[in-house]
């Protein structure tokens, strides 16, 4: 062999074995689903949100006024067998209200007429039953805005287990059609990821407050826990 011919002979020796390894590597063809999964259980737990909001000329006032009013339904809360640890303040706002007189320039006087003074609080009932008693006996001491109410479950964990399953027995269903349409077989699994989809809030609308004369009806019905996963098979 020439001299001149050596280089080009070893660089072929060196880049064949480097383009049969890349070759070795390639991934294996593969096939990617989804699958959905739900599982329903009764919720065993509300969390309601109440309000107290409270207006006086000035806002030392609208606070005292909103303290005192805020301190009647917490006493009445633990008095009802609501924890201190299921009792937790949202917020407190405090806000001017105007007054807006229209002048003949077409500008606009405003007057400071009161002070608002809003305070929301968080409450955890664990048992469902009492929900309706415990708002009613919070707009009898004074709660006036607020109302949502979130059905949940202190510990899913098992529901949502039965939803993941499902999910992946769904997945496992939808792979094996589609790889018997296609006429190939399906390998391992090579990847799952999951995506846990949580009940939506139950809202209670606040006009409903002024209607309340005795147990607010509440019907908790289930909580619907939705599993979404993602599964990557070989194909065969």
């Amino acid at each position: 062999m020439t001299r001149h011919l050596l280089p080009i002979a070893l660089a072929a020796a060196v880049a064949f074995p480097a383009l049969a390894s890349a070759a070795d590597t390639q991934p294996p063809p593969r096939i990617i689903v989804s699958g959905e999964g739900e599982a329903t259980v009764a919720p065993d737990m509300a969390i309601l949100s109440l309000s107290v909001m409270r207006e006086a000329k000035s806002a030392r006032e609208a606070l005292d006024a909103n303290n005192d009013a805020m301190a009647a339904v917490i006493a009445a809360m633990k008095s009802a067998g609501i924890a201190e640890r299921d009792l937790q303040t949202a917020g407190i706002q405090i806000n001017p209200r105007y007054n807006y007189t229209n002048k003949a320039d077409g500008s606009q006087e405003a007057e400071l007429v009161a002070y608002q003074v809003t305070n929301t609080l968080s409450v955890r009932v664990r048992n469902v039953d009492k929900t309706g008693e415990i708002l009613d006996k919070a707009v009898s001491l004074g709660v006036n805005q607020g109302g949502g109410i979130t059905f949940t479950n202190d510990d899913p964990k098992a529901t949502i287990t039965e939803a993941r399953k499902k999910a992946v027995a769904d997945a496992m269903a939808k792979a094996k059609t589609l790889a018997e349409a296609a006429g190939v077989s399906l390998g391992k699994v090579l990847e799952i990821t999951d995506q846990n989809i949580a009940p939506v809030p139950m809202p209670m609308a606040a006009k409903s407050f002024d209607a309340a004369r005795s147990a607010v009806p509440v019907q908790a019905g289930e909580n619907s826990y939705n599993v979404q996963v993602t599964v990557t098979f070989e194909l065969k």
